[in-house]
């Protein structure tokens, strides 16, 4: 072979190593990059480099808690650096109470017990709204002479009271007519008023779901009811301690941190989180797929939830529920600062 054939074929030789060397130099730093990327995104979600820092949520066991579930199962609280413990209460104001006691530091609830704090002064802030609703119900016994409206007229109604169950009601009378003194009230938690008008102990029960489903399913064609809400969504929101806030900003932060996350993972997975939740309360797939559509979980902060609590307030003030005869300014309960800062485009509310 001719000194010049050599030469030439080393020269192949050479540019396909060099090809060669070039292809596995592209997969390295490709692969690099994606190891460097996940890394600095992984990073960006774990807000906090130190030891994890605990919480306690006083939570509400229904669907309407749905982020809470999401962001513990999907592991969004661990990425932002908190250990959550969650501890149920049946309805918001026992979660309130425990709040106020200091036994959680977080409690989850309806706008409504808000309301009879800011009356009493209580020095309590809400953080967020997670979920918006539609699941309150006027369920009522046929065979107790209940087929229409006007005859709740001189019956016994059981619902917790102190609750927005009992807001509901009052402007469901009046929108029908109708006054809380021509209804007599028993004071009940939601599992025993289920039980007490599936026992016929009384007539008609004001209550949210899943009870409401559970009581239609064991009194059949002879439950009669209607949504007690007229349209007006229910605000599930979490409220900490002034002090609490005070002293932990960066907590605040972290927590709607993860929760944000896990509102972005149920947009992006609907089918997930639906089994997430599921699965945690043990519901039917057949009431999930009911009770599913009838929320909006996303955490905001807006105006249309100043204009329920002053709503509230004023019936309060109208029904003597409270001595107060002014509408508090319920712009002093409600901390911007932590949603601002993760969410800045859910708040919308006027100083």
């Amino acid at each position: 072979m001719s000194n010049t054939s050599v030469v030439r074929q080393l020269s192949k030789f050479s540019k396909k190593r060099t090809k060669r060397f070039a292809l596995i130099n592209v997969v390295v730093i490709g692969i690099a990059a994606i190891f460097v990327s996940s890394f600095f995104y992984i990073n960006s979600l774990a807000i906090t480099s130190g030891k994890t820092q605990s919480i306690i949520i006083g939570n509400l066991p229904l669907e309407s808690s749905a982020l809470i579930y999401v962001a513990e199962k999907q592991g969004f609280f661990k990425l932002n650096g908190l250990n959550v413990t969650i501890r149920n209460y049946e309805n918001g104001l026992t979660a309130i109470n425990a709040l106020l006691n200091s036994k959680v530091d977080i409690a989850g609830s309806s706008e409504y017990p808000l309301v009879g704090m800011a009356f009493q002064n209580k020095s309590i802030q809400t953080i967020s709204v997670i979920n918006k609703s539609e699941l309150e119900y006027l369920v009522g016994r046929r065979d107790h002479g209940i087929e229409n409206i006007s005859e709740i007229s001189g019956k016994k109604i059981a619902l917790p009271q102190g609750t927005i169950a009992e807001f509901y009601l009052g402007q469901f009378l009046i929108l029908n007519n109708l006054k809380m003194s021509n209804v007599t009230l028993v004071n009940m938690t939601l599992s025993q008023s289920a039980d007490a008008l599936v026992n016929g102990e009384v007539d008609a029960i004001v209550n949210w779901q899943p009870y409401t489903n559970s009581v239609e399913s064991s009194l059949g064609s002879n439950a009669v009811e209607w949504s007690v809400q007229s349209n007006q969504q229910s605000f599930g929101i979490l409220t900490c301690r002034d002090e609490w806030i005070t002293k932990n900003p960066e907590l605040v932060n972290h927590l709607l941190k993860a929760l944000a996350q896990a509102e972005e993972f149920t947009n992006n997975n609907h089918v997930k989180a639906k089994t997430i939740v599921k699965e945690q309360m043990n519901f039917s797939d057949s009431y999930m797929d009911t009770v599913w559509k009838q929320n909006q979980f996303s955490l905001s902060l807006d105006q249309s939830l100043v204009a329920a609590l002053e709503n509230e307030a004023r019936w309060m003030i109208n029904n003597n529920f409270t001595n107060a005869t002014a509408v508090p300014d319920f712009t002093n309960n409600i901390y911007l600062t932590g949603l601002t800062s993760v969410e800045p485009e859910s708040v919308n509310i006027l100083r």
